[in-house]
């Protein structure tokens, strides 16, 4: 019924840009917050970025000034655009969205930083 579909991932050179997009449907209450977490192999999955209905942002300091989110509110839709990508930044990145009540994710999407 709730399902959040990501897309933007794949290979890039160290330097580079991706964007990520992750779309949200069967939702029908308001959307407190959505934002992207990304988990490295061996590592523990770690918040990137979260954006409020408000507008407010957060994020990881290893991304400040790199990463910038954003959202389409009438399409339910978050995006992640990750500029000067380094190796470390290696990972699944996985979307999350919340309502009033409850929590969803998704399936995640590969981001491969290497040269």
């Amino acid at each position: 019924q709730v399902q959040l579909v990501e897309s933007g991932g794949g290979l890039v050179q160290p330097g580079g840009s991706l964007r990520l997009s992750c779309a949200a449907s069967g939702i029908i209450f308001r959307i407190n917050a959505m934002g992207w977490y990304r988990q490295a192999p061996g590592k523990e999955r770690e918040l990137v970025a979260v954006i409020t209905g408000g507008g407010n942002t957060n994020y990881a300091d290893s991304v400040k000034g790199r990463f910038a989110i954003s959202t389409d509110s009438a399409k339910n839709t978050v995006y992640l655009q990750m500029n000067s990508l380094k190796p470390e930044d290696t990972a699944v990145y996985f979307c999350n969205v919340r309502d009033p009540v409850r929590t969803f994710w998704g399936q995640g999407t590969q981001v491969t930083v290497s040269s």
